[in-house]
């Protein structure tokens, strides 16, 4: 008879506590990296397999595990053992060239540290800054002294050491500039030398001594005439500059401050001077505009006299006045400003009457005085305000084209 031996590798039986225990359901161990997976124990394993946040070997061998999730990126960009082309030289790559090359690769495009805009190989950048650089330092030939590269041709143009020919080519040339005064007036080899009147306009040249000394003798009356027309000519261009200077400084904006200084002297002077006027600078409603001017009595006039300031506007002849519509409409606006904290400024505005003569184009300088406010303020309220401080009162004079009733 035989006897069946169970072999010693036969499946035990699992109780019913751990099949309980198989059965119960659980979380991913990697639910707080982010997986929802949820279901029995017994199946985890299985789960784990293909879960994405659990770790497994670099399939480059590296020895690093990774999460499958980031798998892709680690093969890309952080595996030690991964190979790369560089864009810039086509060089594979691979292991610690990785992180050294791309500071060193000798095609890659750097912009030049001189700031000049342009952009050169690595490879090439020294030979760049030392010889191509536009924005390099390079040292003068002639003084010595060092300039960015683009602007040396601007220094050239005034270096003091730059050589230079002798006007009169003697032997000696070519001279530093700096030098060329004193050569010309004491080392000069040249046996001609020009006339001391050559700026006037003299042409003459010649042998130092005699010859030259019989030349000035015998054309005094050229070099006379000549520096008559010089003085002529310079009194030209002051003249223009004057006119010029004269043109850019007048007021075209419409508006006149008028300050009047040394007040408390001149409202004296104008009370024991009976008609004493004091006219302001001109001014043009605009650059091509009318030309006025502003008189004031400081003692009044007409039905102000003795008790108020008197001011008025007229009209001069300008250069533009053919150009311009007659009869003058623009409203005028008199301003006395208060100078104290709380202003309480003095206002009186008109329109001007088409039909009267003073609003005409001008023929000629007018000798009357225009049109304006005989009793403007009187010298009670003037006194009492601070319309006068530091001896000095302000009026403003604005002509409004654009309004045409008086506020």
């Amino acid at each position: 008879m035989f006897r069946r031996v169970q072999p010693s590798s036969a499946i035990q039986p699992i109780s019913d506590s751990e099949k309980d225990i198989m059965s119960s359901v659980v979380y991913c161990i990697h639910h707080k990296e982010g997986c929802k997976w949820s279901d029995q124990l017994k199946k985890l394993k299985a789960h784990l397999n293909t879960c994405k946040y659990d770790t497994m070997p670099c399939t480059n061998l590296c020895g690093a595990q990774i999460p499958r999730v980031l798998m892709e990126d680690h093969l890309r960009y952080t595996c030690p053992s991964r190979t790369e082309t560089c864009e810039f030289c086509g060089s594979e790559l691979s292991g610690p060239a990785l992180d050294s090359h791309p500071g060193s690769c000798p095609k890659e495009p750097l912009y030049c540290e001189n700031k000049c805009g342009v952009r050169v190989q690595r490879r090439h950048l020294p030979r760049h800054k030392a010889t191509e650089c536009t924005k390099r330092l390079v040292p003068c030939r002639h003084c010595g002294a060092s300039f960015v590269s683009d602007t040396l041709n601007i220094h050239h143009s005034k270096c003091s050491r730059l050589p230079v020919p002798c006007p009169n080519r003697c032997q000696m040339s070519p001279i530093a500039r700096e030098e060329l005064e004193t050569h010309l007036k004491e080392q000069c080899s040249s046996p001609l030398t020009p006339c001391a009147f050559k700026d006037a306009g003299c042409r003459f040249k010649g042998l130092r001594g005699g010859s030259m000394e019989r030349h000035l003798e015998e054309n005094t009356q050229q070099h006379l005439a000549l520096m008559c027309s010089l003085v002529s000519r310079q009194q030209h261009q002051i003249s223009s500059l004057k006119s010029t200077l004269s043109r850019l400084s007048l007021n075209t904006s419409g508006t006149l401050v008028w300050r009047i200084n040394d007040f408390l002297a001149k409202m004296t002077e104008a009370q024991s001077k009976e008609g004493m006027e004091l006219v302001s600078p001109t001014w043009y409603t605009s650059q091509f505009g009318y030309k006025l001017q502003a008189s004031l009595f400081l003692n009044g006039n007409g039905t102000g006299e003795g008790t108020h300031l008197s001011l008025y506007i007229k009209l001069l002849p300008g250069e533009y006045d053919a150009l311009l519509k007659w009869p003058f409409s623009h409203s005028v606006a008199f301003t006395l400003f208060d100078q104290s904290e709380k202003a309480c400024n003095v206002v009186e505005s008109f329109v001007p009457d088409p039909t009267w003569e003073n609003f005409q184009r001008p023929s000629k300088e007018p000798d009357t005085l225009g049109f304006g406010f005989p009793r403007f303020i009187s010298h009670e309220i003037l006194q009492k305000r601070g319309f006068v401080r530091d001896d000095t009162i302000f009026i403003r004079i604005k002509v409004d084209p654009s309004k045409i009733v008086a506020v």
